[in-house]
């Protein structure tokens, strides 16, 4: 961890919302907060890494009453700032532990975060966790990527994932650990800024796995929010794991 904000904190929430720019378009974030909406059924919604509320504001747009957890107080401040912020309430922590009063219908990670839980024990503990805090009938939404390993030739652990003037990533993979790291390379005003971030690549099998050990089933799998199929071929999924009523 770079401080008590872990990798987001001042220096990368600043900059946070413009270097995700397309995460945040409207043909984006819509089908995401769809989906969403319809799973909530007018209950109350638990955002895990609700960052600067790309998610949580538009839902709570539509009438849901959402809650995040985050373990960075700079990320949430700019979450503050914006229209509607001060009503989505937050809770300063690690999402894999970090506990918050009251059920919910629906608990969601979106756009990678699982990966920042960095150890196998520690996503477990987030699937156990959200069981917790879900209603019987409750459901809990992944948005994440399948490990890119098809794309590394062998003897490079590394691919490219943004290559433009100014700015520089690519993804560097240990396959024994299921270790990945983030490298960012920005230049500004002719100064260059790197940032590496470290991540726990994770197959939707294993997730499946984990959801069965916190005693939840899966009840959906798609390629993206507008419910394209899943097939081999997909390099992202959305999986919707159910807490049974029984």
């Amino acid at each position: 961890m770079l401080d008590e904000d872990g990798y987001f904190g001042e220096s990368v929430a600043a900059g946070y919302d413009d270097s995700s720019a397309e995460m945040f378009a409207a043909q984006v974030v819509g089908p995401a907060v769809d989906v969403l909406a319809e799973l909530a059924g007018g209950g109350r919604a638990l955002e895990l890494g609700v960052g600067t509320g790309r998610i949580a504001l538009p839902l709570s747009a539509r009438g849901v009453e959402v809650h995040g957890i985050d373990m960075s107080r700079a990320m949430v401040e700019r979450l503050r700032a914006k229209p509607g912020g001060k009503e989505i309430g937050v809770t300063i922590g690690d999402f894999a532990t970090t506990t918050v009063q009251g059920g919910f219908a629906l608990a969601y990670l979106v756009f990678n975060t699982i990966a920042n839980l960095t150890t196998q024990d520690a996503q477990v503990d987030c699937f156990r966790n959200v069981a917790e805090h879900l209603e019987p009938g409750g459901r809990f939404v992944v948005e994440v990527g399948v490990p890119d390993l098809r794309r590394l030739p062998p003897g490079q652990n590394a691919v490219p994932f943004h290559v433009s003037e100014g700015r520089l990533g690519f993804d560097e993979y240990d396959v024994a650990t299921q270790s990945m790291t983030s490298h960012h390379v920005r230049v500004r005003d002719g100064r260059s800024e790197y940032l590496s971030v470290p991540f726990r690549y994770v197959w939707p099998s294993e997730l499946d796995l984990m959801a069965r050990l916190a005693g939840m089933r899966l009840a959906d799998r798609w390629d993206g929010w507008t419910g394209e199929p899943f097939t081999s071929e997909s390099r992202q999924h959305v999986s919707v794991w159910e807490k049974p009523t029984d």
